[in-house]
């Protein structure tokens, strides 16, 4: 049988079959983290944070105390908001020394299986009260060894010159959002409606299945690759000055896409307590009446991806086959204008809402519907800025530091998320709204100087 027969023979659907396994193990994986973070802040606030229930938690009052060092006297919800930004940061941080220790030590797929398992007992974890840290710790470790080695594996089914390559990112990007979309709707509801513990049982349950399908599915993956010694020519040759400037102009970015992160991702956080305890969510469909949980609105955003990304795809390409398209920068800094207009909605939502007033529901379709667009200008753009004008021998790196941006992104927006409970709502969203509009201008402002060496047809 020939190369090609025994190449088709492993395809489905005219990709390999470790593209599936991988579709599948990342969708259920994300459902267990997006479930998880869909109630923690809540639970926190609502119920373990709370000063009858936090004495019970193993180093409640080392953390609080550390964290008081640096920011202050913390009431619960401030807490709650700090908790969760260090565990986000550090979920997206730890990638760094997980793809490290896969590429020099133990391998791409022993990486991943000892994190789904490490994320699998962390979730359970999170069924006892007192060991929330220790819990948060394992899941922190436990993405750190999984998400970079299962992400990497996708690209290495393919040759370097298959132009399959693009298109199983694009079907692997929609196995996550698939699991983010899900999530929220059964862990949330869970723990919402049921009992907190179920919620968090439902996502350890969802983390199970993620390892059973990678370890079932091991002989459709790619071998490991370790210790790398052969580098190629442009991966050893000194770094121009070409280069370096491209570098410096990376790092800039990468600088203020900190304040993208810090201002989108109070989604998990404090848009979830303007949920619960502002928002009419009263639903009368006539033959049937009930309450919509609060974490269904974070399935809005996944959804949005699934509607919105094909659209701007052909718009992008229509714009590009015209010579109209925007610019890299400016398309990342309309991400920020956007994520700052969907703030000043939820200003005009909450300005003179009247204290025992809810707010519409439409209020937060508008706003995700406004930030999902601004999330599609930033993420997949960078990545694509990142992979064509990095210099070979620091690509990884660069990769590496786009995705540690969310680490002090997410610490900030915890601090943040601090001012929920002391600033009236509209202040408070018209603060976040205007870091995100500055951060946007200060990349706009940069776009004269740096388009020639970001954008292909300027250079």
């Amino acid at each position: 049988m020939s190369h090609t027969e025994n190449a088709s023979a492993r395809d489905l659907f005219g990709h390999p079959k470790g593209l599936t396994v991988l579709f599948a193990t990342e969708m259920w994986e994300r459902f267990s983290y997006f479930g998880m973070a869909s109630l923690l802040v809540l639970y926190l606030v609502k119920y373990l944070l709370l000063p009858e229930q936090a004495v019970h938690v193993l180093g409640y009052a080392s953390v609080k105390t550390a964290l008081e060092a640096v920011f202050g006297p913390l009431a619960p919800q401030p807490l709650a908001s700090q908790i969760f930004g260090f565990y986000t940061g550090l979920a997206y941080f730890t990638p760094i020394l997980g793809g490290l220790l896969a590429d020099r030590v133990f391998g791409q797929r022993a990486m991943a299986v000892a994190g789904a398992l490490l994320m699998a007992v962390g979730h359970f974890m999170m069924a006892f009260e007192a060991l929330l840290f220790v819990a948060l710790l394992f899941l922190i470790l436990g993405i750190g060894a999984f998400k970079p080695n299962v992400s990497t594996q996708v690209g290495a089914l393919y040759a370097a010159d298959d132009p399959r390559r693009l298109r199983a990112y694009a079907i692997y990007y929609i196995g996550i959002n698939i699991g983010a979309f899900l999530a929220p709707l059964v862990c949330g509801t869970l723990g919402g409606e049921v009992g907190w513990h179920y919620g968090f049982a439902a996502a350890g349950v969802g983390m199970l299945i993620a390892t059973a399908i990678y370890v079932l599915g091991l002989r459709y993956l790619p071998a490991d690759e370790l210790h790398r010694t052969r580098l190629s020519e442009a991966e050893t040759a000194p770094l121009t000055r070409e280069d370096r400037r491209a570098i410096v102009a990376l790092l800039l970015v990468c600088a203020l896409v900190t304040f993208f992160w810090a201002t989108y991702d109070q989604q998990s956080n404090t848009l979830l307590l303007w949920a619960e305890d502002h928002t009419d969510r009263a639903l009368d469909l006539g033959v049937w009446r009930g309450t919509i949980p609060t974490t269904w609105f974070l399935a809005l955003n996944p959804l949005m991806i699934f509607l919105f990304t094909p659209l701007l795809i052909r718009l992008w390409a229509r714009q590009a086959r015209r010579r109209r398209g925007m610019s890299t920068l400016a398309k990342l800094a309309f991400a920020f204008i956007c994520v700052a207009l969907g703030n000043l909605l939820l200003v005009a939502a909450a300005w003179n809402l009247a204290p025992a007033a809810k707010a519409s529901p439409l209020w937060l379709l508008g706003y995700f519907a406004i930030v999902t667009i601004g999330e599609l200008h930033l993420a997949p753009v960078g990545l694509a800025l990142i992979s064509r004008l990095a210099p070979p021998r620091v690509l990884s790196l660069m990769m590496g530091v786009w995705f540690a941006t969310t680490f002090p992104g997410d610490v900030l927006g915890g601090w943040l998320g601090g001012f929920w409970s002391t600033l009236p709502k509209a202040q408070f969203f018209a603060l976040i709204g205007t870091i995100a509009v500055v951060a946007g201008a200060a990349v706009l402002a940069l776009n004269p100087v740096l388009r020639a060496t970001f954008d292909e047809d300027s250079r």
